[in-house]
This record gives C-alpha cells, sequence and structure tokens, in this order.
C-alpha cells in the first residue's frame, strides 16, 4: 500500500504544473503589457479609455482570456471586439499587440522630442523678442532708475539691516495658557469651542487688558497638536481691528473681504490693465482660510461691512464680479478666471473681541457664534500677572512694588506695562540691569504717569448712616460707599431731601421709595427731618438698583443703628418693601469680590444670575424683602 500511494503520489503534481506554467507566462505578458499602458495614458486617463472602449469590465477580471481582448480593444481602438481569444491563440496576439505598442511609443517619443524643440525655439525667440523690446524702451527712457530712486533703494535696503531687539512686551507675554492668569472658565470654553472636529464662531465679551487676545491665540496654538481638531499645523491667525477696517461701498477697496481693482480708475496690474483686465484681490477672509481671523472691537465694525462678513461666514468663499471682466478674452490669466468663476476660498473660525456689552452686538452676528464672557481681574490676579511679567523680563518685584500696581490698574496688560516701564526707569537710574524693582521706582513710574486710583480701601468696621451699593461700569463692578444724615428740620414739618445732582433721576427715585418705605416700618413723619443722601465720588448710579443700599443707609441715620460694613447690597425697592431684580448681578459680584467683601446681598429673584465659576468669590445672600435686608445688615 506504502509503495501502491508512493508511485500515484507525483502524477497529479505533474501534470498540474505545465498549464500553470504557461498561463503564468501569459499572464506575466499580459500584465506587462497592461503595465506600459497605464505608464502611458495614466491611471485616470486609462479608466476613461477603458470605459469607453467597454474594457474596463474585462481588465479588470482574473481570466487571461479577457485581459487579452481587453488589451486588444485598447490598443486596436476596437469597441468592436467581442471574442474571447482561447489560450492556444494568446501568443500571437500578444506578438501582434507588442509590435503595435512599439510603433505607439515609437510616435510617442518622435512627438514628444519635436515638441519640447519647438517649444524650446519659441521660448529663445521670445526671449530674444522682450530684451530687444526692452533695451529699446531703456534707450527711449533713459531706463526706469534716476539718482533719485536709486538713492531711495539704497535708503531702504539699509533700513532693512537694521531694527530694534525684541521689546519688553513681548518677551512678557505668556507663552501658553497655563501661564494666562485667571480667566479660568474662559480659556476652557473656547478651548472647548476650537477643539472640537466641528468649531465655532466666537464672540469674546470683557473689559480691557484681561487676556482676550492672548488667550486667542494660544488656544489656537494648543489645538493645531490635536488629533480631532480639523486645524493644520501651519493654520494662520489673522489678527486685525474692527475699528480700523475701512472699505468702500463701490468695492473699490475692501481689505476685509477683498476687491477688485478695474483696469482703467482703480490701478490693476500694468500688463492686466494694458489688455483692459480686472484684477481681484483677496482679503484677510482668504488669507484666513483654514485657520481663525481674529477681529478686536468687532463691535466697531461698520454694519454694512458686517453683513457681508455674515455672508462670507455662510458660503465660505468670496464671490468677485467687474463689468470689465470677459470670460471669452484670451488674455485674462488662469488665476483671474477661476477667482471670477469660482471666488476665493475663505473657510475659517471667527473669533470676535469686543468690550461692548452683548446687546450691542448685531443680533444676526450673535446668533451665528457662541458667546464666551472674560471676567474682570481681581487685584491678587493683578499682583500675579506683574510678578510673571517681571519674572520672565529676568527681575523681582518687591511686595510694595507689586501692592503700588494692583491699586493703580485692574487691567492685566497695564500692569505689564507699569513693570516694563519701571524695569527700564531702574535700568536707567543704576546704568546696569536691575534684579529687583522696587516700591520707590514704581512709584516714581506710576506718578510720572498721573495714573489715578482705582482700589480705594474701603473701611469695613459697622459705621452708622453708611451702607455699601453695588454698581456697573462697562464690564467692571463697582463699590459705592453711600452715606446718609438725618437732622430734625430746619422749619418743622417742612423738612427736604437732599441728593447728589450726578447720581440720576432715577437714582433719586430710589430715594423717594426709600422715604416711603421707611414711614411704613418707623411710623415716623418723615416731613420733621431733613435727610441728605450723598454718594462718595459722586458717581453715576442712575438706576433703581441702589434702592436697598440707600434704604439701609437712611435707616440707620435715623434709627442711630450701624451698618456692618462686611455687606454690600444691590436692589431695587418696591413702595411694598420687597427687593426687586436688577441687573448686572455677574459684574457686581465681581466688583465686590476685587475689594474683598465677603457678602453679597442681592434680590431673591436673580438667584440665577449667580455665575458659576464663583469658587472663590463673596458668599451670596438672597433677600425677599427690607425686613430680611434690615435682619442680615444691622450690627
Amino acid at each position: 500500500m506504502a509503495g501502491d500511494l508512493e508511485e500515484k503520489k507525483p502524477k497529479p503534481r505533474t501534470k498540474a504544473r505545465r498549464p500553470r506554467t504557461e498561463a503564468s507566462s501569459l499572464m506575466r505578458r499580459v500584465n506587462a503589457l497592461q503595465e506600459i499602458i497605464m505608464q502611458i495614458y495614466g491611471p485616470e486617463r486609462l479608466i476613461l479609455r477603458a470605459g469607453k472602449l467597454q474594457a474596463l469590465k474585462l481588465l479588470r477580471s482574473q481570466l487571461v482570456g479577457e485581459r487579452v481582448l481587453a488589451l486588444q480593444k485598447l490598443i486596436m481602438e476596437d469597441p468592436a471586439l467581442v471574442h474571447v481569444p482561447d489560450e492556444k491563440d494568446i501568443p500571437p496576439i500578444l506578438d501582434q499587440l507588442e509590435d503595435e505598442l512599439a510603433d505607439l511609443l515609437a510616435r510617442r517619443a518622435l512627438e514628444d522630442d519635436l515638441e519640447k524643440r519647438i517649444a524650446d525655439r519659441m521660448q529663445e525667440r521670445h526671449e530674444e523678442y522682450v530684451k530687444d523690446i526692452r533695451n529699446q524702451i531703456l534707450k527711449e527712457d533713459g531706463g526706469p532708475e534716476t539718482p533719485e530712486t536709486l538713492k531711495k533703494f539704497a535708503k531702504l535696503t539699509k533700513l532693512d539691516e537694521g531694527g530694534l531687539a525684541q521689546s519688553a512686551l513681548e518677551i512678557m507675554r505668556p507663552q501658553s495658557l497655563e501661564e494666562v492668569v485667571g480667566q479660568e472658565a474662559a480659556k476652557w470654553g473656547l478651548l472647548a469651542k476650537l477643539a472640537s472636529p466641528y468649531p465655532q464662531h466666537v464672540l469674546l465679551y470683557g473689559p480691557p487688558g484681561v487676556g482676550k487676545t492672548t488667550v486667542a491665540r494660544l488656544v489656537l496654538a494648543v489645538v493645531r497638536n490635536l488629533p480631532q481638531s480639523p486645524f493644520k499645523d501651519d493654520a494662520p491667525f489673522v489678527e486685525t481691528d474692527g475699528t480700523t477696517l475701512r472699505w468702500d461701498p463701490r468695492e473699490v477697496t475692501n481689505p476685509l473681504l477683498g476687491s477688485v481693482h478695474d483696469p482703467i480708475y482703480q490701478g490693476a496690474r500694468r500688463d492686466l490693465a494694458e489688455s483692459g483686465i480686472p484684477e481681484p484681490k483677496t482679503g484677510l477672509v482668504t488669507e484666513s482660510h483654514g485657520g481663525v481671523l481674529f477681529i478686536d472691537e468687532i463691535g466697531e465694525m461698520d454694519p454694512v461691512l458686517q453683513n457681508k462678513l455674515l455672508k462670507v461666514l455662510e458660503d465660505k468663499r468670496v464671490n468677485f464680479d467687474s463689468p470689465y471682466y470677459d470670460p471669452q478674452d484670451p488674455n485674462v490669466p488662469q488665476y483671474v478666471h477661476k477667482l471670477f468663476k469660482e471666488g476665493a476660498p475663505a473657510d475659517f473660525v471667527l473669533i470676535g473681541a469686543t468690550t461692548r456689552n452683548p446687546e450691542d452686538i448685531s443680533p444676526a452676528l450673535r446668533s451665528r457664534c457662541a458667546e464666551i464672557f472674560f471676567e474682570p481681574l481681581t487685584p491678587n490676579e493683578v499682583s500675579r500677572i506683574a510678578e510673571g511679567a517681571a519674572l520672565r523680563l529676568g527681575v523681582e518685584l518687591d511686595g510694595n512694588a507689586t501692592a503700588l500696581a494692583t491699586r493703580y490698574t485692574l487691567e492685566g496688560r497695564k500692569a505689564v506695562s507699569l513693570v516694563a516701564d519701571a524695569y527700564s526707569v531702574a535700568y536707567l537710574d543704576t546704568g546696569v540691569p536691575p534684579t529687583v524693582i522696587t516700591s520707590e521706582v514704581m512709584q516714581k513710574v506710576i506718578s510720572r504717569s498721573r495714573l489715578p486710583l482705582v482700589n480705594l480701601p474701603i473701611i469695613l468696621t459697622p459705621t452708622v448712616g453708611r451702607s455699601l451699593g453695588l454698581a456697573v461700569a462697562g464690564y467692571q463692578g463697582l463699590v459705592l460707599e453711600i452715606e446718609a444724615a438725618v437732622f430734625p428740620a430746619a422749619e418743622a414739618g417742612h423738612g427736604q431731601w437732599r441728593f447728589n445732582q450726578t447720581a440720576g433721576n432715577m437714582a433719586k427715585d430710589s430715594v423717594f421709595n426709600a422715604g416711603a418705605v421707611l414711614r411704613r416700618l418707623t411710623g415716623r413723619d418723615l416731613s420733621q427731618y431733613d435727610v441728605h443722601v450723598n454718594v462718595v465720588g459722586g458717581g453715576n448710579i442712575d438706576g433703581p438698583s441702589a434702592g436697598a443700599a440707600i434704604f439701609v443707609a437712611v435707616y440707620s441715620a435715623l434709627t442711630g443703628s450701624p451698618v456692618r460694613a462686611d455687606r454690600a447690597m444691590t436692589g431695587e425697592l418696591s413702595l411694598s418693601g420687597r427687593l426687586k431684580p436688577v441687573g448686572g448681578i455677574p459684574e457686581k459680584i465681581f466688583g465686590a469680590r476685587q475689594l474683598g467683601i465677603p457678602w453679597v446681598l442681592i434680590p431673591e429673584d436673580n438667584q440665577a444670575d449667580v455665575p458659576a465659576s464663583l469658587a472663590d468669590g463673596p458668599q451670596i445672600l438672597a433677600i425677599a424683602s427690607v425686613e430680611q435686608l434690615l435682619t442680615e445688615v444691622l450690627a
């Protein structure tokens, strides 16, 4: 049995090897011919050609006969061929196809050589012609250069060789998100908006000098390296200012969106103007393609220009038009044709920054953008910014110098500027690079800059006839000292109420509302008293939100009860004694935090307005009525 198996085993191998070898040899020839054809036409043209000749399916077949038929159709250019050759007929067919292909390659090589020689000869003739024309013009006009133009050119060349070193402000600028002091919610909110595979347009609100531009630039640097981010490594960050963007409604010029310079009036390129061809010029939106367009003070932009920008945000392209454009003109360059026919790409993320309130921004713009709010800086954060800037400059601030800086500014940018100025003054005074900036140097800089105090100290001891109110100026919350004095009327029954003229009419109405509630609570006839209410510093608090603080100050002066100085309050006072909701709650709370006031009293209906990012801020008390208010504030 074993012998029989050994004799039968090699027989099927011998029988199968020959046809497989012949078939594979034919297939190798077929593959070689197909590779040569692909090199001649290229993959895309080969597929198109095979489709037209009804050979595409045959070309992808695993059968050698069908592949040969496909090659016949392609080389002979005959779609009527339908007979699949047998294996014995394939070798002579391949010989014939190879001869045809050799003739085709020979013709191609000869044609390419002739075309190259013709192109070279035409280029030589063209260069000679242009050279002759240029020489002729230079002879006629004496050349484009004059002694005056050559002098200006030499001056520009010399200017390029010089320049200043890196400025102190550039050195002190944060280089990473971690170096940006404060604004944690804003930083990570903007990062979330841009790190998504589908980034959003964003509006940044906040006071000046708190880092809106810096954070936007650093966030883009971070998201460039995230795998899910659509921003590439070279994604641009194009920065402009809404207050300086100027444009012509006739589209003569538009640096933001781009414009068309016609060949007659607007100075198209000379070679185009001579042919009567308009020249489209792209703007910042195209320069920002694939990246971020940052517009500072976007609220100051022209409303019409804002609407045009919104159209670009939707279309992600800028379209150009000109009555001078002729699509049939053979002299029009390809890039001009492309810009007029397809427009310029403008797919970017818009980040707009503004110091205006949200209600001052176009509703159409707001509806297309996510909104992020930057908080006012606290004195502690301003101190950290100043110290960090000094550290990057290679110096230290003594404690008193830091405290001085925080008393005269609420802006991070201004604090950095004070450090840079103090460094320069110290360097000038000693003649060597300083290592420490003292309070004396800082005071000298502040005095020369004539900066006013912005963080005035507030007495935190209980006082009769004095309360702390809260107000808003832009994005900045303010703590106001409200004083009241009550005296017996000079003329019985003819008591008078006096109030700051600068405080505003609605604040005066709050005084009269407070008088009505006082009479109801105390039962006293207020016509028997002269009442003087004063807002320390003469601030304008035009609005009803000072009602609670005015009431407490007058009540304290009338009854002799001292008011706790660790509590600031806001709220409109109704005649029934209820505290009604007011606006600006986040700003008012941050204003109290800046001065270290531990408690803030707000109307009960304003609880939803308390910002969630208030981890290190004052405690919030929600008050419904004046009775509850007096319980909380009287010492």
